[in-house]
């Protein structure tokens, strides 16, 4: 055994209620920042979504931006972002890792290995739910602040007129297309993470995963993560751009903004999402995963096949 695959010390049990404690702190601090990073990126594109004519694309989408109203204008929306997407982080990366469990330990181990791409599948998508009620409102005055223009900048102002102007219902008027768009999101961003890894393991990384450093161990989450952000991006894109037409214009329906987008337009915007959304998985699986580190948490390595039926099917040959 070599000296990486020493026998580590931890400073909590796995699944234990310190373990999703540090999970939601953990994925709180990884969308946290890397979505607030990217607020430029992210105001430009939800621009270009809703009014193409004056954005044309993400380079004029920039230079329109900063001519309109300097640096200052390129990250309008900071603040719900930061507030939004610490909240939803926290409850999507911890939720998955709870439901999970309880889905793993539902069935038998070798249902569990067999079945293991539908429970990430079912654990990601439980989760998503539940963290897209955190972040709709913060969602909603996210989108209203950058491309309103004219409109306030300030989010402790912005919600509040919302509030009293519309209802609380406009901070939700968007949830069916968000779930739309973070459901399948988070769906393939799990599943297509844990499958990536297990096969860069398997495939690419020339020795086992308890024999790299912790630093070799983190290169191959980013790379997963990248890999599984520019999937994320094609598959969640379509909804995303509903997603900020609806924010807009909360009077809109979602039929007849299909209808008005149509197949082409429903996909504007696709390029700047993929650089963004690739760039910003890899890093929030990194920065997950390096806290999980820095905070000494257990870290499992990918499933292996169970002793019993790697037995049953050595029988069958």
């Amino acid at each position: 055994m070599s000296k990486n695959a020493k026998k580590e010390e931890y400073s909590c049990e796995l699944y234990s209620n310190k373990f999703f404690m540090l999970c939601l702190a953990g994925g709180s601090v990884a969308c946290g920042t890397t979505h607030t990073f990217l607020t430029p990126l992210d105001l430009v594109k939800c621009r270009l979504q809703v009014d193409p004519a004056k954005y044309k694309s993400i380079f004029r989408g920039f230079g329109v931006s900063f001519q309109d109203g300097g640096l200052a204008n390129l990250v309008k929306g900071w603040a719900p972002t930061l507030f939004g997407y610490s909240l939803q982080g926290a409850f999507k990366f911890a939720g998955y890792e709870y439901f999970k469990y309880k889905l793993y330990h539902m069935v038998n181990e070798e249902t569990a290995y067999l079945n293991r791409t539908y429970l990430y599948l079912a654990a990601a998508a439980s989760a998503e739910i539940v963290a897209d009620v955190f972040l709709s409102p913060f969602e909603a005055t996210k989108v209203r602040i950058q491309t309103t223009p004219g409109y306030t900048s300030q989010m402790l102002k912005a919600m509040p007129h919302m509030m009293a102007t519309e209802g609380f219902g406009v901070f939700y008027k968007g949830i069916v297309p968000l779930w739309g768009r973070q459901v399948p999101y988070t769906m393939m961003k799990f599943a297509s993470f844990e499958k990536t890894v297990e096969f860069l393991y398997q495939n690419l990384v020339p020795k086992p995963r308890n024999e790299c450093t912790k630093s070799e161990q983190l290169v191959v989450t980013f790379s997963a993560g990248y890999i599984a952000g520019v999937l994320c991006a094609i598959v969640s894109h379509p909804a995303d751009t509903l997603v900020s037409k609806l924010n807009k214009d909360p009077g809109s329906s979602i039929g007849g903004l299909i209808s008005e987008l149509g197949f082409f337009g429903i996909w504007r915007g696709l390029v700047a999402r993929i650089i963004m959304i690739g760039t910003l998985t890899g890093l929030q699986w990194f920065i997950y995963d390096a806290f999980k580190v820095y905070t000494g948490m257990p870290r499992p390595p990918p499933p292996e096949m169970p002793e019993s039926l790697k037995k049953k099917l050595e029988g069958k040959k």
